[in-house]
């Protein structure tokens, strides 16, 4: 399978739109891999590169090409798994981009009770909004995604579906723990420490502002969700987060949880999904139906 590592080559100068930077990370010098390039160029009689003094740029031709190598790495490293697991060996690796908030408790259980079954399997977590998630996946640089509010695009295929809603974290002793359940506007006057804006919990609340124009106090935002709940403990703010990532066992002591009330924010779909007419690698399969399990349960 020699010539899938001359693939290799060019979808390494893609991911780094650089020849020298895809060099050093291949260890073979800028010249040789430039040749290499020009040989594939050659017999396809195509540009795939275009050459500029900081980097390099695909070209429409060289999109195309890069998304048939990512097809035949993926297809050979499929077989590969099934190979192995012919021979007993169990090996493989999973690749998945997640929400933050599946990252800190319940995605990390799920790997360890599959790797209790399949030790030899490795795993390649990205965490990532949802747009990002779903970009990686139809780049080939994932093969599942697990992800709140998955933009539309007509080739994810949903393998499974939770509804989730969205439910506060306030710190002991708030005044507002009183209530058995929120409205968003109890929470105005006290500051909020949310999720930026491109996650789809924090969509859902902008979305009801522009809908009602209650003005909230935000003190903080941030891409860490961990940070958030320690803004929650350690600074008396409150936050938002949907009920997969506010399960009991990923609360730090000093947050307790409340739900909203179903009049202000719907439900909205936790999506474990892969591309549409795309075979998984044998980990990545045996992977997506532990998870479907997992959520079932989660749901019911």
């Amino acid at each position: 399978m020699r010539h899938l590592r001359f693939l290799r080559y060019l979808d390494e100068v893609a991911r780094c739109r650089s020849i020298r930077g895809a060099a050093q990370r291949l260890n073979v010098t800028p010249s040789a891999l430039n040749r290499r390039i020009m040989d594939i160029e050659a017999e396809l009689d195509a540009k795939l590169l275009e050459r500029r003094a900081r980097g390099v740029q695909l070209t429409a031709a060289g999109e195309v090409f890069v998304r048939y190598i990512r097809e035949q790495l993926s297809d050979a490293e499929r077989m590969r798994e099934q190979l192995e697991d012919l021979r007993g060996l169990k090996r493989g690796t999973v690749k998945i981009a997640c929400s933050q908030a599946v990252a800190h408790d319940f995605l990390p259980r799920q790997i360890g009770l599959f790797r209790a079954r399949y030790p030899l399997v490795g795993f390649e977590v990205a965490v990532a909004d949802h747009e990002r998630a779903i970009a990686l996946l139809a780049s080939y640089e994932v093969d599942l995604v697990l992800v709140f509010r998955a933009p539309f695009i007509g080739r994810l295929r949903p393998l499974m579906t939770v509804p989730q809603r969205l439910v506060a974290l306030l710190p002991a002793g708030h005044p507002l723990l009183e209530r058995p359940k929120l409205r968003l506007a109890d929470c105005t006057g006290f500051p909020l420490a949310l999720p930026e804006r491109t996650t789809g919990g924090r969509q859902m609340i902008e979305e009801f502002i522009a809908r009602s124009g209650l003005r909230l106090s935000v003190a903080a935002e941030s891409n860490s969700f961990e940070l958030l709940r320690g803004l929650v403990a350690q600074c008396g703010m409150i936050s938002f987060q949907i009920q997969i990532g506010a399960l009991p066992p990923a609360m730090p002591a000093g947050i307790v949880v409340r739900a909203l009330d179903e009049r202000d924010l719907n439900a909205a779909d936790l999506v474990l999904g892969q591309l549409r007419d795309r075979n998984l690698p044998l980990a990545g399969a045996q992977f997506a139906e532990h998870l479907a399990t997992g959520l079932k349960t989660l749901g019911g």
